[in-house]
């Protein structure tokens, strides 16, 4: 490295020759060669009219997370109460993925991990506290931008608090707006929100005022960056706070769950958290519909790369109950557990005439976007990351899946938990046994085999020897 050079800044120059030199730089690890190179592949599948910016290569890149949405919440994924008719259109049309995860169980190591490529064992951010990132992590918002794309952040942070290098215009971001600490991103009606790094006083709630609702004030922003910037390749994280609850209103009402209607749940016989956590799921539902009509009435609708997830399970706060909706589907566990019902979460991807409708059970998690972006992008993404490449699976390609995946989750002590194929492993502290789970034969995770599996077992706790690295911020130690 140059003397004076930061890491941030070698990656930089590194990933935009490597950019310049070869416009597919091979990172997919099951992709062929020209498979990389996605204006060719465009090119053969369908040729360019119509086209913009995938004609060079460079589709534009929305991800939308939203805030603990469930992964039965959906209607395409076994909801049968709440209304998604948007997104359930938009997994007919799209990509589904049934094994896809979050980076983690709760909201802000899950963000660490989808924009810098690495797992909770890895990134800097591993659990709900005020560290911000710093100058020498790398995002996919900066490896993007140096790739020519305009970068832009709608709605929840939650990796840097104002004046430290965490927040989103000193991590890739051209243009922000929206919370960047997740405490205040509970309160619905905040009395102000952040523009790059400015304040913005939303008048009409001061004073305990109630006039502006934040979700609504984010997708009429994501509306206008999209009709500014559709001449020119865009990456838009639209990270959502639905259907998260207003902690603390739930804690003084009772009724933590915050929308300016319970409609079309109002004539329901159901408890007011519940009418409400349904509503807002719904009102997400319109206004990615919405998005959706606006690409196409841009004429980008096929230069347009749309992924929903969530950034975790769904919770159980503000008066709102999982079990009432059955939204972890038929997973055990739900937000702040390492069981898949915490982590499992669902996964659509949408390009019209690129990737094919259907649905996949590949393995994935949100430190796969990264390198996924990347490689879209025609850019060599860092190494020493832990994720890879998901464009073979998108463009109905062989890929080859993870041996190993990995979470740790800190609030409860420290916990953790291993996907290994079909098994999946958790351990509840670093002197406990693994519990172990077939996922084939117990999507549920009711039976317990490790005592069956010693083989399995074996294997998964050699590779929790070197799957993680020690964190000041997060320090571990044995329980007595």
């Amino acid at each position: 490295m140059p003397s004076g050079m930061t890491r941030r800044e070698a990656i930089r120059s590194v990933s935009l020759l490597a950019s310049s030199l070869v416009p597919a730089a091979h990172q997919g690890r099951a992709a062929r060669a020209d498979e990389g190179n996605v204006a060719a592949l465009v090119s053969r599948r369908h040729g360019t009219e119509g086209r913009r910016n995938t004609a060079r290569g460079k589709p534009n890149i929305i991800f939308i997370l939203a805030d603990d949405l469930g992964y039965g919440d959906l209607g395409c994924y076994g909801q049968k109460v709440i209304r998604t008719p948007n997104l359930d259109q938009m997994a007919a049309e799209g990509l589904r993925f049934t094994d896809a995860y979050a980076g983690s169980t709760v909201c802000a190591p899950s963000r660490c991990a989808l924009m810098t490529g690495l797992h909770t064992g890895h990134c800097r951010v591993r659990g709900n506290a005020l560290v911000p990132l710093q100058p020498e992590d790398v995002t996919v918002a900066e490896l993007l931008k140096g790739a020519g794309y305009t970068t832009g952040i709608i709605g929840k942070w939650g990796l840097g608090e104002p004046d430290t290098p965490g927040v989103p215009n000193r991590q890739g971001f051209d243009t922000w707006f929206g919370y960047l600490n997740q405490a205040h991103a509970h309160n619905y009606y905040p009395e102000y929100l952040w523009r790059n790094e400015e304040k913005v006083e939303l008048s009409q709630n001061l004073n305990g005022g109630r006039g502006e609702y934040s979700h609504d004030l984010f997708t009429q922003e994501a509306l206008e960056y999209v009709q500014q910037h559709a001449r020119e390749p865009f990456f838009l994280y639209l990270a959502y706070t639905i259907p998260h609850a207003n902690n603390e209103r739930g804690r003084a009402t009772g009724d933590g769950m915050e929308v300016p209607t319970d409609a079309p749940y109002s004539g329901r016989n159901w408890p007011q958290p519940m009418k409400g956590h349904a509503a807002m799921i719904t009102r997400l539902d319109r206004d990615i519909g919405t998005l959706f009509s606006l690409l196409k009435d841009l004429g980008i609708e096929k230069d347009t790369l749309v992924f929903l997830t969530s950034d975790n399970g769904p919770h159980k706060e503000g008066g709102a109950d999982p079990a009432f909706f059955r939204s972890s589907g038929p997973l055990r566990g739900h937000k702040r557990d390492l069981y898949e019902g915490g982590i499992r979460v669902p996964m659509l991807a949408r390009w019209p005439g690129m990737i094919q409708p259907g649905v996949s059970d590949l393995p994935w998690a949100f430190w796969d976007f990264l390198p996924t972006a990347c490689q879209f992008a025609g850019v060599k993404p860092p190494g020493g990351i832990d994720g890879l490449s998901v464009l073979p699976t998108l463009f109905s390609r062989p890929q080859k899946p993870h041996d190993f995946m990995y979470w740790e989750f800190h609030e409860r002590g420290f916990e953790q938990a291993v996907r290994h194929g079909q098994w999946k492993a958790v351990r509840h502290g670093l002197d406990k046994s693994i519990e172990l789970y077939d996922l084939a034969a117990d999507l549920g995770e009711t039976r317990n085999v490790a005592a069956d599996r010693p083989d399995e077992v074996a294997a998964i706790e050699e590779y929790l020897r070197s799957a993680r690295a020690e964190s000041k911020e997060f320090p571990v130690t044995v329980s007595k």
